[in-house]
C-alpha cells in the first residue's frame, strides 16, 4: 500500500512535464495529492461510478474517463500546490496518470 502511494506520488510529480495545464509545486505536494487521490478513489469514485452507471453503460465505459478527470480535479481543489487549468487538462492528465502509474507499478513488480 505504501509502495502504491509512492508510485502515484512519483507519477503525479512528473505529470506536469507530460501534460500542459497541470502544475505540481514540489514532491511534498505530490505526496499529499497521492494520498488524497487514493482516498478519493477508494471512497468517492465508487459512488460516482454507481450513480452514473446508466451513462457509463451507454458510452461503453468511456464515461469513466470523465469520472477520473473529476476525481483528479477534486484532488487539485483540495491539495495546496496542485493546480489544474481546465477540464481538458484534467482529462488528459488522468489518462496519462493512469498509464504512468501502471507502467511504474509493472516495473516495480519485476
Amino acid at each position: 500500500m505504501f509502495l502504491r502511494w509512492l508510485i502515484n506520488a512519483v507519477a503525479l510529480f512528473f505529470l506536469p512535464y507530460l501534460v500542459s495545464g497541470i502544475r505540481v509545486e514540489g514532491f511534498t505536494a505530490a505526496l499529499v495529492a497521492g494520498l488524497v487521490l487514493g482516498i478519493v478513489n477508494a471512497i468517492i469514485r465508487p459512488v460516482f461510478l454507481f450513480l452514473t452507471l446508466p451513462l457509463n453503460i451507454l458510452t461503453l465505459g468511456l464515461f469513466t474517463l470523465v469520472i477520473n478527470a473529476l476525481m483528479l480535479s477534486m484532488v487539485a481543489a483540495v491539495v495546496k500546490g496542485v493546480y489544474i487549468q481546465n477540464f481538458w487538462a484534467a482529462l488528459i492528465g488522468s489518462i496519462v496518470l493512469s498509464i504512468v502509474s501502471a507502467a511504474l507499478t509493472f516495473m516495480v513488480r519485476f
